[in-house]
């Protein structure tokens, strides 16, 4: 186990069809509830699953949001056009890509 003032990274992956601001919500929660460890900052980019738009209005806040509130977290975004913390990201995205869907060949699409 981590020591709680111990800065860490870590990546958890699920497979969702669309990535929507509940899908994205709901992960964090189950993630949250399987670390040994208390979790202070998620950082995350601009999308639409974390954080509202501007023409947006949502009653109540976003659900992302209303999760890192439930659980005491501070949600940091990732400023646009920073590869050196979208970078991270993308090469963990791409890592997972590599475990999963693109290890498998498929003959036709319907397999």
């Amino acid at each position: 186990m981590w020591p709680s003032t111990a800065p860490s990274k870590g990546a958890f992956a699920e497979l969702h069809p669309r990535a929507k601001r509940v899908v994205a919500a709901e992960f964090l929660r189950r993630v949250l509830d399987k670390l040994p460890y208390k979790v202070h900052t998620v950082l995350t980019d601009n999308g639409v699953q974390f954080t509202p738009q501007p023409h947006q209005f949502l009653p109540g806040g976003h659900s992302f949001d209303r999760i890192c509130r439930e659980y005491g977290l501070e949600n940091c975004l990732t400023k646009p056009a920073h590869p050196w913390t979208n970078g991270q990201v993308e090469r963990m995205n791409r890592t997972i890509k590599e475990a999963t869907v693109k290890r498998f060949h498929y003959q036709t699409t319907a397999e």
